[in-house]
C-alpha cells in the first residue's frame, strides 16, 4: 500500500492505494468521481479520458502513483460556479450524445483538442477523436459540437 497525493478538480486528494490501482480506480472508487467511466480497460475507448497536469490521459493507462504530485481535471471539474463548460454545452446542444458512456471521454478530449488546436476543421476533430469510440453515433453530432465549441471559445 502506498499513499498517493495530488490534486483533483482544484482540490487536495489523498489516499493509500495499492501499488497497481489505476489513476480510473483512484478517481472513481477512492474519491467518488464516477463521471470517469471505465470501458474497456485496454485504453482503446477513450472514456476515461481526464487531465493530468493539462493534458488530455487515458486514465486506464496510468497508475495512481504515476500521478503523485498531479494536478486532475477530471469531467467533474469542468463546470464553474455552476455554469457548463463551453464544450459540455455544445454537445447538449448539438445532440453530441446518447447514451451519454462515451460523453465525459469525448468532452475531456474535445477540450484538450481545442486548447491544442484552436483553428478546428472536421477532418482535425474525427483525426483526434479516433481514440475515442462512440457506439450509439454515427460522431456527426460529436464532431459539430467540438466544432461549434471551438469557435465559442475563440
Amino acid at each position: 500500500m502506498t499513499v498517493v497525493s495530488m490534486t483533483v478538480n482544484g482540490k487536495p486528494a489523498s489516499a493509500d492505494v495499492e501499488n497497481r490501482t489505476l489513476l480510473v480506480n483512484f478517481i472513481r472508487e477512492e474519491l467518488g468521481l464516477t463521471g470517469t467511466h471505465v470501458g474497456c480497460d485496454t485504453s482503446q475507448c477513450g472514456a476515461c479520458v481526464v487531465h493530468v497536469n493539462g493534458r488530455a490521459v487515458k486514465s486506464c493507462t496510468m497508475l495512481a502513483g504515476q500521478a503523485e504530485g498531479a494536478e486532475v481535471l477530471t469531467v467533474e471539474g469542468l463546470a464553474r460556479g455552476g455554469e457548463l463548460h463551453a464544450v459540455q454545452k455544445a454537445f447538449k446542444e448539438h445532440h453530441g450524445l446518447q447514451c451519454g458512456f462515451c460523453t465525459p471521454g469525448m468532452i475531456m478530449t474535445a477540450v484538450d483538442l481545442i486548447r491544442r488546436k484552436p483553428q478546428l476543421d472536421e477532418r482535425t476533430v474525427r483525426e483526434e477523436l479516433e481514440g475515442n469510440i462512440c457506439r450509439c453515433t454515427g460522431y456527426h453530432n460529436i464532431v459539430k459540437a467540438i466544432l461549434a465549441a471551438s469557435e465559442e471559445m475563440r
